[in-house]
């Protein structure tokens, strides 16, 4: 059963590089499909991972990953204010990380 996962993840793979080199489309667009593709990677994980460190370790990705598309997003539209939203996820996304963390060891937040 898992080898049929990984020969359609493979796949699918495949296609979505292809189709990301071969159709003529602005430069910025061609970086954000990986990140789109490893932003649906970070949820499998999340929803599934096997321990709580996988998901928040997952999760840390995942904010990396958003503040990443909202840098390309605020280069291709040339709008400042996506900058301003990939700064507030990535200090949201740091505090939340180390309150999981503290959490999951089992400690208060105040220590």
């Amino acid at each position: 059963m898992k080898s049929i996962k990984y020969f359609t993840f493979f796949i699918l793979l495949i296609v979505g590089l292809y189709c990301n080199l071969t159709i003529k489309m602005d430069l910025i667009l061609r970086f954000i499909n990986p990140l789109i593709l490893c932003i649906i990677l970070c949820l499998h994980r999340i929803l599934l991972g096997p321990t709580p460190a996988d998901r928040a370790v997952a999760v840390d990705i995942l904010g990396l990953m958003i503040v990443g598309c909202c840098g390309l997003i605020a280069l291709f539209t040339r709008v400042s204010f996506f900058i301003d939203i990939g700064i507030a996820w990535a200090l949201q996304s740091f505090i939340g990380t180390i309150a999981l963390s503290k959490y999951l060891e089992g400690r208060n937040l105040d220590e």
